[in-house]
Parts: structure tokens; C-alpha cells; sequence
């Protein structure tokens, strides 16, 4: 399988841009998870899971095939962070009590990382996947920001982001009468951040898109709306709501 890099080329913007997962999350998973010895956090990239993980789990082990992603991510005592592809994970067998990944499952290869999912897992061990679409923060903000999701940088999105708008609905799972898990409902999250006009240009900026498109055009298809949106902001320094879909998928490993 050839791995598809659309971070490591700006993983430092990555992890400065991107919105925090919901607390809530991780304390649902660790009361789910059978035990709290060992949690594998899969394309951790910038180890932002990993370390929400790794104030609920002893031991977090945290992999991912760029080294650059690596080499920026959050350094914890618990945290073993290992440059190695998902479908190819060094972990014993049965030694992990929750397998996580987060907003990375579209670009693993589905029935090879579920084989490492199953082999790594204890009997009644959690898996869990995550993904964040489409964001949300005025009307006025909102118009804006669909010119640069859609109208500039909609051709330089990767067909993965198809598994990301469907909620990760449309990734085969094995889950299901006869098959290695049982799904999981998961109650809802709710994502969101407090951001200021800055820090939002930055976010729309860490898109891959955003970075592919200024790769093939050499201009910023974010600079094109950045006033319009700091005007429809209006104070640069406020702090506005900002919102995501977010779609979680679980299953146990059946005993």
C-alpha cells in the first residue's frame, strides 16, 4: 500500500490550526474500554488524541507512518510514539484495551488495519474512529468560508473526504452478525472552539486542500476572502463559536 502523505509538508501549521477534540469523548471511551492499561492510537499525527488518551490510559502507544507528524507531536512520559503504518502495527496480540483513531481512518487501507484492529485488541477491547466535516460560525463567516471549501480548493480535496462528509457511514466496517465486532452507539459530542478571526484563517489554511491548491497555483486561495471574512467578523480579538460535524464509529472486539 502506498502511503498518502498530505500532511508532513506543513505539520507544524497542522498542529497549531487544528480545534480540540471534545473532553466528553475521551471520558466515554475510558469508561467503555474494559481496562485502562493500553490504549493504540492509529495515524496519530500530531498526537492530539494521544494526549487526551494518555491522562486516562497508563500506557498510550501512538503511530503513524510520517515522520514529520511525529516529530511534532506532544511529547507525555506515557506516550510511546512510533513511526510505522496502521496496517502494520508492532503492538503484541490482544494487549490493547482501546484501539482510536482520530480523523485519519479514510486514508488507512480498511481491511488490512481492521486485521491489525482485531489481532491488537483484547476480547472486549473498544475500537473507536472520529471525523470532523463542514464548520459552522455566522451566516455572513459561513459564505465565505464555503468559497474557499468549495468554490477554490473543491477540485484539490482527496476522494477520501467523501468517507469524512458521509460521517465515516460509507467505510466498511466489520461490524455485524458473524463479524470480528459489535458496534458500539455512541451518545453525541459536541465540537466546538472559541476562536478568534486569526486563528480561524489559520485553520482554513492547515487544510490539505488549501496546501494543495497553493502547491499547483502559487497563490493563497484563502488571502482571496480574508478581509471579507475579518469584516464579517468584525472585532479581530472576539472570540465567535465555531462548530463541526462530528461522527464517531464504534465497535467491541467480540469475547
Amino acid at each position: 500500500m502506498t502511503f498518502h502523505d498530505h500532511f508532513s509538508g506543513h505539520a507544524t501549521t497542522y498542529r497549531e490550526a487544528r480545534p480540540l477534540y471534545p473532553p466528553a469523548l475521551f471520558d466515554w471511551l475510558a469508561r467503555e474500554a474494559p481496562a485502562r492499561t493500553l490504549a493504540w492510537d492509529a495515524g496519530c499525527g500530531n498526537g492530539q488524541a494521544s494526549v487526551a488518551l494518555a491522562a486516562r490510559f497508563a500506557r498510550v502507544f501512538a503511530t503513524d507512518p510520517s515522520a514529520n507528524q511525529i516529530a511534532n507531536a506532544a511529547a507525555r512520559p506515557n506516550i510511546e510514539y512510533r513511526v510505522e503504518p496502521a496496517e502494520q502495527c508492532s503492538l503484541p496480540s490482544a494487549s490493547a484495551d482501546l484501539v482510536t483513531v482520530a480523523q485519519a481512518l479514510h486514508w488507512f487501507d480498511p481491511a488490512r488495519f481492521f486485521a491489525q484492529a482485531g489481532r491488537v485488541l483484547k476480547p472486549g477491547g473498544l475500537f473507536a474512529a472520529w471525523a470532523y466535516a463542514d464548520c459552522r460560525v455566522t451566516p455572513a463567516v459561513d459564505a465565505l468560508k464555503d468559497r474557499v471549501y468549495i468554490d477554490l480548493t473543491g477540485p484539490y480535496w482527496p476522494p477520501e473526504r467523501d468517507y469524512v462528509d458521509a460521517g465515516y457511514r460509507t467505510i466498511p466496517m466489520p461490524f455485524g452478525d458473524g463479524a470480528p465486532f459489535e458496534e458500539v452507539a455512541a451518545p453525541a459530542f459536541e465540537m466546538r472552539v472559541d476562536w478568534d478571526v486569526a486563528q480561524f484563517l489559520a485553520y482554513l489554511r492547515s487544510w490539505s486542500a488549501t496546501q494543495r491548491y497553493i502547491k499547483a497555483n502559487g497563490s493563497d486561495p484563502v488571502a482571496t476572502v480574508e478581509a471579507d471574512v475579518r469584516g464579517a467578523w468584525g472585532d479581530p480579538a472576539e472570540r465567535r463559536a465555531v462548530h463541526w460535524d462530528f461522527h464517531v464509529r464504534c465497535g467491541r472486539m467480540r469475547e
